[in-house]
């Protein structure tokens, strides 16, 4: 009976003493910055990309980089069903951007499948939110390619 109360304690303290660490843990601790950002194209996933953006900025950098965002977004219709009612949307988000000075593109794509609903404004609070992801998305991307720039 002993044992059996041991083993998941003996388990829980190896895992937490594993050494285990997040690659995203220190997100602030970027040695470049983002001087100026040009954003074309749409607007609310424009609105989430600038307030993360904004953190970047910072004046003790030598590496700075200059940034033309190009933003699309699309609700195509999947599906719809035998009275000629929409279920199925796919969501498409597309960036491109150009980091300057070293004249970088990069083209980023996510796309994301929802149902439709019946209360067309919790359908647009929810698809508002799958912008704010694309955007996170979006952020970590640009982020990595920015660390590798260096």
């Amino acid at each position: 009976m002993k044992i059996k109360k041991l083993v998941p304690i003996l388990l829980i303290l190896m895992t937490i003493g594993c050494g285990f660490s997040p690659i995203y843990l220190n997100k602030n601790d970027y040695n470049f910055s983002i001087e100026q950002t040009t954003f074309t194209g749409d607007r609310v996933l424009n609105n989430f990309l600038k307030t993360k953006l904004k953190r970047l900025k910072k004046e003790s950098t030598s590496k700075k980089f200059n940034l033309d965002i190009d933003t699309l977004y699309q609700k195509n219709i999947l599906t719809k069903d035998a009275t000629g009612k929409i279920t199925n949307y796919e969501l498409v988000a597309e960036i491109e951007l150009t980091i300057n000075p070293n004249n970088k593109r990069l083209k980023f794509i996510k796309k994301r499948i929802i149902e439709s609903a019946d209360d067309k404004f919790e359908e647009k609070k929810f698809e508002k939110i799958v912008k704010q992801n694309f955007s996170s998305f979006f952020y970590d991307k640009l982020i990595s390619e920015l660390n590798n720039l260096q």
